[in-house]
């Protein structure tokens, strides 16, 4: 009979058996793979053979301490940042998770650490000559950019931005870098920059990368976390300038300091309070709006204030290079 009969032939069948054959034993063999997962974390699933041997570790080395045990582990899994260092601090966090669900124990910890956010001291005033500065780019006359991380001038960025900027000053983790920007020998301007946020929908959509592609590459990108233009400064056009000498220089001092270059620069920005013109009209991209969830959100509800999301390649070659589309 033909094949809209509703009846098979034997030939069909013996195909469609063949198929049957191998389609189980992948999604056998995946299930399984699944169900072994004990633990997310930062990207890194977590097996119950990597518990097996976190475990085995602990036991291995009964009087170290949580410290010592997470670059044990970073060590057995090479577990390194880009710049070659072990990412014990992620590790141990890591391991804490581990902890508190009840898959390994860990030792008592030596000392409890000071939670900075909490308990942070609020920077110092800045001793700084704020004599208003009104006068055009031209003639504004020579500008200095001066990364300051790990120098003296670091606290007084510190103590400008704690002081001028809405958003306060907090302490970056991971990688980062401060500038001041100076002109006629005082600070007009002040940048921070440090690791992109892992999850952000429309900066992904935009590069067009896979999620193996994003975990491999994000340390390539850098997200502008504090922008300043001092309060006595009025020099139009200036913060445009300063976004594009930014662009052009950031690159160099990331891989100096950290070993990588980096391809893409990012930002927010609050429309209810910013219009964005100066990113605009450097050339950035408005890609969409952030959730307004944060990245530690459980609710699924917005919790914040919702910003615009704005992007820079650095390089035309950008979706190339990090894995995109």
């Amino acid at each position: 009979m033909g094949p809209r009969s509703g009846v098979r032939s034997p030939r069909w069948a013996e195909k469609k058996t063949r198929e049957r054959a191998c389609v189980p034993m992948a999604a056998l063999l995946l299930s399984s793979a699944m169900e072994e997962v004990k633990l997310t974390y930062r990207g890194r699933a977590v097996t119950a053979a990597d518990v097996a041997t976190i475990q085995d570790l602990i036991a291995r080395h009964p009087s170290a301490s949580r410290r010592a045990l997470s670059k044990l582990l970073c060590e057995a899994w090479n577990w390194r940042q880009p710049s070659g260092q072990l990412r014990d601090m992620v590790c141990r966090s890591l391991m804490l998770e581990l902890h508190r669900a009840g898959h390994i124990e860990l030792p008592p910890p030596r000392f409890r650490t000071v939670n900075n956010v909490t308990r942070r001291r609020r920077p110092p005033p800045a001793n700084v000559d704020t004599t208003p500065i009104r006068c055009s780019l031209s003639a504004l006359g020579p500008i200095e950019f001066h990364q300051v991380r790990r120098s003296a001038a670091e606290r007084l960025f510190a103590s400008l931005i704690e002081e001028h900027h809405y958003l306060g000053y907090t302490q970056p983790v991971g990688e980062h870098l401060k500038y001041l920007v100076y002109a006629r020998s005082r600070p007009v301007a002040a940048f921070a920059w440090s690791s992109a946020p892992r999850h952000l929908g429309p900066r992904d959509r935009f590069i067009g990368w896979s999620k193996e592609a994003r975990r491999a590459r994000i340390h390539l990108l850098a997200y502008g976390t504090r922008f300043l233009i001092m309060p006595w400064v009025e020099v139009p056009h200036l913060a445009s300038h300063l976004l594009g000498r930014m662009a052009r220089r950031l690159p160099r001092d990331w891989e100096a300091l950290y070993g990588h270059t980096i391809l893409y620069l990012e930002s927010f920005v609050e429309p209810g309070r910013y219009r964005g013109t100066c990113y605009r009209a450097a050339n950035w991209r408005f890609l969409g709006l952030t959730t307004g969830r944060g990245k530690d959100d459980q609710t699924k509800r917005a919790n914040r204030p919702l910003k615009e999301v704005l992007g820079y390649p650095l390089t035309g070659r950008f979706r190339e290079l990090l894995g995109g589309v």
